[in-house]
């Protein structure tokens, strides 16, 4: 029995690497897996007894070569890719004053209509004095896409995402993202992109938590992923769904500030990554998690915002107000 369900577990993730990754056409594709799911059939039902062995051993050098193949599948940054992730992060750190090339600010009109811009800001460490969580749900409860937003003094917001890099033909698909469908890039953006086309454009249901940081705290996390998104253009990577992706980079910055943060199942379930932040302290003290959830909620507030849409910073204004840890002075910023 134990040995059954080795193969067909072994058979099952062969079936769905070479579905994701075999670059024929889906006839061919289809051929591919039958044969390889009916060798790992052949190799169930006839057991290994003297002169019954063929089947297990043919699968087993199967096998192995598609381990060996799959190793041979690599990362790129040379690719077809979609508008909305085609350029790469780039920073330039001085003392207090980072300037980012390529930060985002697409206007969406709908999710294929859009005026893509991508832009040069400067920003100052020392005006850094906020970062608010933002959970955007768009498959359920359980799953959820995680972003981290920055505030400066003067009402600027500036939001990173770890994102999939789609090519201009593809589609999310979070199984896909475990058999190396996907690149990863590192997106830097205003929050009229990033956050609206998620809660105005899209319809996903859009949360905003106040993060309970303290100013080096912030510096320390925002530099984090300007070396991360560092990396990712020195190096590319592969997206996992389970162990690389929006919310593990949050986690793994975070520990260079918390080290003791501990694992929890949350940190895979994303759509209760707010709570698990809650639990350890990291957002704003004297609330339930109920409540800051329910007042972070944001997407009456930001699809009303678009009737002042010639204001950039009211988009950030109207999605924060009653968000508990904001106050109205920080709401006045900007005006």
């Amino acid at each position: 029995m134990l040995r059954a369900i080795l193969i067909a577990a072994v058979a099952g993730w062969g079936a769905l690497a070479l579905w994701f990754q075999l670059p024929w056409p889906w006839p061919l594709r289809a051929l591919a897996i039958t044969a390889w799911c009916a060798l790992g059939l052949l190799a169930i039902v006839r057991p290994a007894r003297a002169g019954r062995r063929v089947p297990g051993v043919v699968f087993a050098v199967a096998f192995v070569v598609l381990l060996g193949w799959w190793s041979t599948l690599a990362p790129s940054h040379q690719r077809d890719w979609a508008d909305d992730v085609a350029r790469l992060l780039e920073a330039e750190v001085d003392g207090s004053r980072v300037t980012l090339h390529n930060v985002r600010n697409f206007e969406w009109h709908s999710e294929t209509d859009y005026t893509p811009r991508w832009e040069t800001r400067s920003y100052d460490l020392d005006r850094l004095q906020s970062a608010d969580l933002i959970l955007s749900y768009w498959m359920g409860p359980q799953i959820a896409h995680t972003l981290v937003s920055f505030g400066f003094d003067d009402g600027e917001q500036l939001v990173f995402s770890l994102e999939i890099r789609k090519e201009r033909h593809e589609r999310f698909s979070a199984i896909g993202g475990f058999f190396r469908k996907f690149e990863q890039v590192m997106i830097a953006a205003d929050e009229r992109d990033i956050v609206r086309t998620r809660s105005n454009v899209r319809g996903e249901d859009v949360y905003l938590y106040r993060l309970r940081m303290a100013p080096e705290q912030l510096r320390t996390l925002l530099l984090g992923y300007i070396d991360s998104s560092a990396d990712l253009r020195r190096a590319p990577q592969f997206y996992n769904t389970l162990t690389s992706n929006c919310t593990t980079i949050i986690f793994r910055l975070a520990r260079h500030i918390a080290p003791t943060l501990p694992l929890d199942y949350r940190l895979l379930l994303s759509g209760y990554f707010a709570r698990y932040v809650h639990d350890q302290g990291g957002l704003v003290p004297g609330h339930d998690y109920a409540e800051l959830q329910a007042l972070g909620h944001i997407n009456q507030r930001a699809i009303a915002s678009d009737a002042a849409a010639d204001d950039p910073l009211a988009f950030s204004r109207a999605i924060r107000r009653g968000v508990p840890g904001i106050s109205e002075d920080d709401q006045t910023h900007g005006e």
